[in-house]
């Protein structure tokens, strides 16, 4: 065996330079063997270790990518202990190895304040007092300071030296980046809130932008209008005015119905016997008919309400039978989400009548498709209106003037 090792030694001696390639091939597919036994076996028993535990921390904490990030720093360290292997790059190996090694150690911090901000948000405080900011902050204050120590290393300066350097150049940089350096944290806080993807359909009242966002850049983001027009608009603009993003509405699969029907409110009375024979007949609302006239009757019985003016006791109106009719229509419709709300409700009379208001979600977003249920919904409860003995409010045109004219 010594004199293998001799023979070996001697070799590498006479060859320097076939000794330092393979060498170096070596101290590679030893580094690649660590990351794969680190990656495949180690940190994967961590994770099958951390899913078996009781408590949520430790699930968030050691999320997938926290260990793929924790994954390259044992063969970092493996390059930059053998680099002596190579006396003339050892301190370039030792400044690669050490900057990346800083670059892993800065992800994986960031990735675990990411962490910590994820497990408090499901403490029940946390919606009153978000922190969400604030470690953005830390963040941010983390990345520009382990940047500034990595450079320092790989460059082999202090990094006062940078500091120092880098506070004569903040004024003219800030002059001439001053767009870019906006973009990009509009394009960091863009990304990091998950604001705005390509694909979303959002609306930008000030910048007249109504369409779907087809690029997303550095300094533009462009949308294309409903109307096949495009509007570019600057990345920082974006987030300094309002502006509505419809994802939410895609991503649940239900698009709101919110319009009102307005009754004329002379025709709202209450029912007499020959109205309430006609409603039990109405298919969705036979049940509710005949539930009310129990629940009423008893009602009227229990108060000694029963034969006195009408006034004085309970009765059907056809205004509330029609708002049950439409309620029951609308939650029996195919097209109407079934785990989204749905209502019928009346809200505050004026000058135009009574409004009732159908708010519900159609099952199907797609915009034609949307229209297309909604009138069809539309088409059937302004039909049936006069069936409830009401009548749709609107304002007199020439043609009823013509018709009063003709009376006379």
């Amino acid at each position: 065996m010594d004199k293998i090792l001799n023979n070996l030694a001697q070799w590498a001696s006479e060859h320097p330079f076939w000794w330092q390639i393979i060498a170096f091939i070596c101290i590679l597919i030893l580094a690649f063997l660590i990351f794969f036994i680190t990656k495949r076996y180690i940190l994967q028993w961590i994770g099958r270790i951390v899913k078996k535990s009781k408590t949520d921390l430790d699930d968030i904490l050691f999320d997938p990518t926290l260990l793929r990030r924790i994954a390259f720093i044992p063969p970092l360290l493996v390059i930059y202990n053998f680099a002596y292997i190579w006396p003339e790059f050892e301190e370039t190996f030792h400044r690669i190895s050490i900057g990346m090694i800083a670059l892993f150690v800065l992800l994986v911090v960031g990735s675990l304040l990411t962490s910590l901000n994820k497990y408090y948000e499901k403490s029940p405080w946390a919606k009153n007092r978000p922190i969400k900011s604030y470690v953005q902050i830390i963040k941010l204050i983390i990345y520009i300071f382990g940047t500034i120590i990595i450079v320092a290393v790989l460059i082999g300066q202090s990094p006062w030296y940078l500091l120092t350097g880098l506070g004569a150049m903040t004024a003219v940089l800030i002059l001439v980046f001053r767009d870019t350096i906006l973009s990009f944290v509009a394009s960091l806080q863009i990304t990091s809130n998950d604001l705005v993807r390509v694909g979303d359909w959002i609306e930008v009242p000030t910048f007249g932008a109504d369409g779907d966002v087809i690029d997303i850049a550095l300094h533009t983001v462009k949308i294309q209008n409903w109307d096949k027009t495009f509007t570019i608009i600057p990345t920082h603009k974006l987030i300094e005015v309002s502006f509505k993003n419809w994802r939410g509405m895609q991503v649940t699969g239900g698009r709101r119905i919110k319009r009102s029907v307005f009754i004329d409110q002379t025709s709202i009375k209450f029912c007499d016997q020959k109205m309430i024979d006609n409603f039990a007949k109405f298919g969705l609302i036979s049940s509710y008919i005949e539930d009310k006239i129990t629940e009423i009757s008893e009602y009227n019985k229990k108060h000694g309400d029963e034969s006195t003016s009408l006034i004085n006791r309970r009765q059907i109106t056809n205004i509330g039978t029609f708002r049950i009719y439409v309620d029951k229509y609308l939650k029996r419709h195919e097209k109407i989400h079934p785990r989204l709300t749905t209502m019928v409700r009346q809200l505050a009379p004026g000058p135009n009548g009574l409004p009732l208001e159908i708010y519900a979600f159609t099952n199907d977003t797609a915009w034609i498709n949307y229209e297309q249920i909604q009138s069809d919904i539309f088409d059937h409860i302004l039909a049936v209106v006069p069936e409830f003995e009401l009548r749709i409010f609107q304002n007199p045109s020439g043609h009823d003037f013509k018709k009063a004219g003709m009376n006379f």
